[in-house]
């Protein structure tokens, strides 16, 4: 391939007013930081940003830049001078090199330099007619092409190339501030804190872990999902917290209904989660709940499991269906850490018949049947924080210690 740089476009970011500037910084180091240890150089425009291969390998540095919220789109381009005789040179040599049978193109030309002495049409039918004589595999449709041949004519220099690359979108993550991710390890919260960082949120997570109720399995799947997530994160790291459940658990499984556990558990993780979320400086809460998809998902769940909480609670996937979670969580490379059989705190005692229209005064009567407000800040005391990072290599099993203990043992480090 002739490639010598890549092409990267802003988006939403372009509908952005005075504060367009903060946000531009931002994806500027968002892009510098996930291009480390490359051989490229980076240049940065006021609407474009472009990457100067370097004899750099395409594909890693596509790969990389999949990572990288706030881009609309991409194109690998080749630049050459605006001179007229070596544009219409390098288009016959960027269409050689990718087309190998029969197609049809066409030529279209934008040109940002108005004082450029050509128009773009007098541009496009100078370039293709050049290429045309000289490439006996091309013919001319300019309706319905296979291959359009874009030429950007801005300041000094010409930008050609064949294919825009769709990318992640949204905002450069943290730009928005930051946020809590209730991480399950199924398969809907990591793609719901995937999105949340799309959206220019940068996330810690917190897992509730009830070994032995659980398997230890069930919490290594957390820090594998979370080392994945990680590479979407502005240093290619993510905060982890281990809440030990157990004790918690085990009083709701003896002093409430079985139709309101699964209620009650979720009011006493958001108790959790809102204290944890004012420690570490996150000003919302996110999880992987989609309207309807089980029964504490309910509108009138949501709505009695909100109330013990005054933080806002971001849902990203309220209005998806699974179809479109899977496929997001399978485009993010989750879905099979997501689908191992180990089961979390949520999933291991299932009521038979969960209420999904849950009432808020019996749910307040049922939990005065028990002192949850000192096991709750015990919960948050005993939380073990570590940092999963896209290197980590964290094997729990061969570990063979307690969660919390090899936790522990990893913080002490």
């Amino acid at each position: 391939m002739i490639y010598n740089q890549i092409l990267v476009r802003f988006g939403d970011l372009t509908l952005k007013g005075k504060n367009q500037r903060d946000f531009l910084h931002r994806l500027y180091d968002l892009v510098a930081l996930k291009m480390q240890g490359l051989k490229v150089t980076i240049e940065n425009t006021h609407d474009r940003i472009y990457i100067h291969l370097n004899g750099e390998e395409v594909a890693e540095v596509q790969r990389r830049l999949e990572y990288v919220s706030g881009i609309s789109s991409y194109s690998l381009v080749v630049r050459c001078e605006n001179d007229l005789q070596i544009m219409k040179q390098t288009a016959l040599e960027l269409m050689k090199d990718i087309v190998s049978k029969e197609t049809t193109f066409k030529v279209e030309t934008k040109r940002s330099n108005k004082n450029y002495p050509l128009h773009s049409m007098e541009v496009t039918k100078q370039i293709a007619g050049y290429v045309l004589a000289n490439h006996n595999l091309l013919r001319v449709d300019v309706h319905h092409p296979e291959v359009t041949l874009h030429v950007e004519l801005k300041g000094n220099a010409c930008y050609l190339y064949n294919a825009e690359y769709r990318a992640m979108g949204g905002y450069p993550v943290g730009v928005a501030g930051k946020g809590l991710l209730m991480l399950s390890g199924g398969i809907d919260s990591p793609v719901a804190g995937y999105l949340a960082m799309k959206q220019g949120i940068e996330i810690e997570c917190v897992h509730f872990e009830s070994t032995p109720l659980t398997s230890i399995e069930s919490a290594q799947k957390v820090m594998d999902l979370v080392k994945i997530m990680a590479r979407y994160a502005p240093k290619n790291k993510i905060n982890l917290h281990m809440v030990p459940f157990k004790e918690l658990h085990m009083a709701l499984l003896e002093h409430i209904p079985e139709s309101y556990t699964i209620t009650i558990m979720r009011r006493m993780m958001y108790r959790i989660a809102s204290q944890l979320a004012e420690r570490k400086n996150c000003l919302c809460i996110v999880n992987g709940e989609s309207v309807g998809q089980v029964a504490s998902q309910t509108l009138r769940s949501m709505h009695t499991i909100n109330s013990v909480t005054t933080i806002p609670v971001l849902r990203p996937l309220c209005t998806y269906d699974k179809q479109e979670i899977i496929l997001l969580s399978r485009r993010m490379q989750c879905y099979d850490i997501s689908i191992k059989p180990f089961e979390d705190c949520c999933t291991v005692y299932v009521p038979k018949a969960p209420a999904t229209a849950p009432r808020l005064d019996k749910c307040e009567v049922f939990e005065k049947s028990f002192d949850f407000s000192s096991m709750v800040d015990a919960a948050v005391e005993q939380t073990n924080s570590i940092t999963i990072s896209v290197d980590s290599d964290i094997d729990l099993s061969l570990l063979g210690l307690e969660v919390r203990e090899v936790l522990q043992e990893l913080k002490n480090k």
